[in-house]
């Protein structure tokens, strides 16, 4: 009886045995070599999805949870450290071939790369793909060396440092912000041609040519590369100095200073317009003005002069009257405005309060005070300019006054400078002015006064003087009195 069901047991673990293998054995894939979709993988901000195409075998032995995962090498192949660029949902891929899309990493830079498929139930991985080059082009935009001076020069036996601006002037995306980035310097060989020189974030250059550089992005093609510098190498006597300016030329005033630079030296010494500007001794000088600059570099044992024509595009603009006018009670004086803006906008000021309903190139002014008038250019080059003038009251040379004064100060201050007498004295009225001296000269006489004494220096003092005066009418009526004349 033991022996029978001793017998049962070993040939029932035989058989659960059997089963159980061959349920593992039909639980195992295969996976095939993925076939990418691509030569090289040169991804950027705007790009960067890839795909891989691979077969697996037998699809029914998938897991409802499985899930492929796309692992890629380090930049020499090497999946030791893999990273995972892609996992699948879980049951989302049941049939063969199937395609996965990915993306690179933002950190990938090198010639070498690979890729594999794994999936997680049941366990399988594939084969290594084929190499292929990738770059994420963290930055892809031109960029700019030597502070986009075209030209350079050295003394000889000597050398010029080129380098990478950092932040550089107006939009320039420096590549130095990425700091993962680094950067290959050519020097070119023709229109077309160019030789590799060095790698780094610098050039020390001891030959002339023309240089540039940039950013290593393999054999990916990109953006991401310099302006060229031609640099000389000068003997004796003086080279040019190139100048290059921040916002172009011409330059649009309205976008504020541009920033003029030239190359790098010892000293430097700017000029406008053959003239000095006292303390313009560095390598960059702001202006918004235009003219004829000029600067002379110390390269040590040699110098480097240059110079540029710069334009500004600032429009024309004219206005009609002067800086101080007059008007009469009722009067006014119609103010316009000649420009060549570009769809130009008007402000009216009076006493620096906006005039509300005057936004026309003409403006009737009626009112005493002082005016501003800005006009604005508003598309292309957006840029104002700004014009000021004063409207005073007319003078009246003879005023309604009901006595003879007795004090004149002729001091320039507009009250009280000359002898204003009542207009029946005045000019046409067939009246004889007298003045004289304490001594009894007689400084003016006439029959036609104009209210203007005394138009001359008197030779004043610090002490008062006084003069005496005798008007006498066309009737024989005669005013006599003294004139203190205070400084």
């Amino acid at each position: 009886m033991y022996t029978t069901k001793t017998a049962c047991k070993l040939i029932f673990g035989l058989c659960f045995f059997v089963l159980v293998t061959q349920e593992q054995l039909s639980a195992q894939i295969v996976i095939g070599t993925p076939n990418l979709g691509f030569s090289q993988a040169c991804a950027s901000e705007s790009f960067n999805t890839y795909s891989t195409t691979f077969v697996f075998s037998p699809a029914s032995a998938l897991n409802a949870s499985n899930q492929f995962t796309i692992e890629m090498s380090d930049a020499d192949g090497d999946f030791s450290e893999a990273t995972v660029i892609f996992t699948s949902n879980a049951g989302s891929v049941t049939s063969s071939p199937a395609t996965l899309n990915f993306s690179l990493p933002e950190t990938t830079a090198g010639e070498n790369y690979k890729i594999r498929i794994k999936s997680s139930a049941p366990v399988a991985t594939s084969s290594n793909s084929m190499a292929f080059a990738a770059y994420y082009k963290i930055q892809d935009s031109p960029f700019t060396i030597n502070n986009l001076v075209s030209t350079a020069a050295y003394c000889a036996g000597g050398d010029y440092l080129l380098t990478i601006d950092n932040p550089g002037s107006g939009t320039n995306d420096s590549p130095l912000n990425y700091p993962s980035l680094t950067f290959n310097w050519f020097k070119e060989t023709g229109p077309t041609t160019s030789v590799f020189v060095a790698e780094g974030l610098a050039l020390t250059v001891t030959e002339e040519g023309t240089y540039f550089a940039e950013t290593n992005y393999g054999t990916c093609t990109s953006d991401s590369f310099s302006n060229r510098v031609t640099i000389t190498e000068v003997a004796s006597g003086e080279a040019n100095a190139g100048i290059a300016s921040s916002l172009g030329n011409p330059f649009c005033p309205g976008s504020g200073v541009t920033t003029l630079t030239t190359l790098s030296g010892n000293s430097y010494q700017w000029f406008k317009n053959g003239a000095v500007i006292p303390e313009a001794t560095n390598q960059m000088f702001e202006t918004n003005e235009s003219g004829t600059y000029a600067v002379q570099v110390d390269l040590g044992s040699c110098s480097a002069m240059g110079a540029i024509e710069l334009v500004s595009e600032l429009f024309d603009a004219s206005i009609n009257v002067s800086e101080e006018n007059t008007i009469e009670e009722d009067e006014s004086i119609s103010v316009v405005v000649t420009t060549t803006a570009n769809n130009p906008e008007f402000e009216w000021y009076l006493d620096d309060n906006l005039i509300a309903d005057a936004s026309e190139d003409t403006f009737e002014a009626s009112v005493i005070g002082s005016y501003k008038v800005i006009v604005s250019e508003t598309s292309g080059c957006i840029a104002s300019r700004e014009f000021t003038f004063e409207i005073n009251e007319a003078y009246d040379p003879f005023p309604e006054v009901d006595n003879i004064p007795n004090i004149v100060s002729p001091n320039g201050d507009g009250f009280n400078d000359t002898w204003i007498i009542p207009t029946k004295y005045v000019t046409g009225t067939d009246t004889n002015v007298m003045i004289m001296t304490n001594r009894g000269k007689v400084v003016l006489q006439t029959d036609n006064y104009l209210n203007n004494w005394p138009e001359n220096d008197l030779n004043l003092t610090s002490v008062n003087q006084v003069f005496y005066y005798v008007i006498t009418t066309s009737g024989n009526e005669t005013k006599k009195g003294s004139i203190t004349v205070v400084r």
